[in-house]
């Protein structure tokens, strides 16, 4: 998220290349839901390859496909401008990207102070002078990175992903689907759905094997 609230790691060369995999995808999408792409980051986006780990029929592969096809005849402007209209907006915006807003059994005061102590236990609080927002989507996403590459026990990982990350990410996707105005961010969703619901189910059978 701009470095705003989680600073990156030293390169660690002994993080696995599956874990590697993964905190560079959770960064792709906080880049993406931070700011509109530009042109370098279409590049980058068209020339990665696909993931080892997946079936060529799995759905992440078919939306990671479906996000490069979108990106090879992307314009950075007309993106800006569906960016703007869907998250920025005047007055209220279409789609908000904070997590608060998609929280059902406690208050978003409250979620958003839950959120808060546990960035001071990692000591990811934000700094003076930002002024991002913690539960924005870039920035859960950027804290998930941020725990991959300091090689935080999956039992951590979990724990973050299932209070501040999953379920208010997949309302996000959902309301992004759902918008009119959204063409390349529809693609955006659809890939963000299919790799959480991959990291979901990774750490179900985790949690699953260490209680069996």
């Amino acid at each position: 998220m701009s470095g705003n609230v989680v600073p990156s790691a030293p390169a660690d060369e002994t993080l696995r290349a599956e874990e590697r995999a993964r905190a560079n995808v959770y960064a792709l999408i906080a880049q993406l839901f931070f700011a509109a792409p530009d042109s370098n980051l279409f590049a980058q986006i068209c020339a990665d390859g696909e993931f080892a780990d997946e079936g060529k029929a799995s759905p992440l592969t078919q939306a990671w496909r479906a996000l490069q096809n979108t990106c090879r005849g992307a314009y950075p402007a007309v993106i800006k401008q569906e960016y703007d209209a869907l998250f920025v907006g005047v007055g209220k915006a279409r789609v908000t990207l904070y997590t608060s807003h998609y929280v059902d059994k406690i208050a978003p005061d409250r979620h958003l102070v839950m959120l808060r102590e546990q960035l001071e236990t990692l000591d990811l609080a934000l700094g003076a002078g930002t002024f991002e927002i913690e539960d924005h989507i870039s920035g859960v996403c950027d804290v998930m990175r941020f725990l991959i590459e300091q090689q935080a026990p999956l039992a951590e990982q979990q724990r973050f992903f299932a209070r501040f990350v999953g379920p208010r990410a997949l309302a996000i996707c959902d309301a992004v689907t759902a918008a009119d105005l959204a063409e390349f961010y529809r693609q955006v969703a659809a890939f963000t759905r299919a790799f959480f619901e991959v990291e979901a189910l990774a750490f179900e059978i985790e949690e699953s094997q260490l209680r069996g």
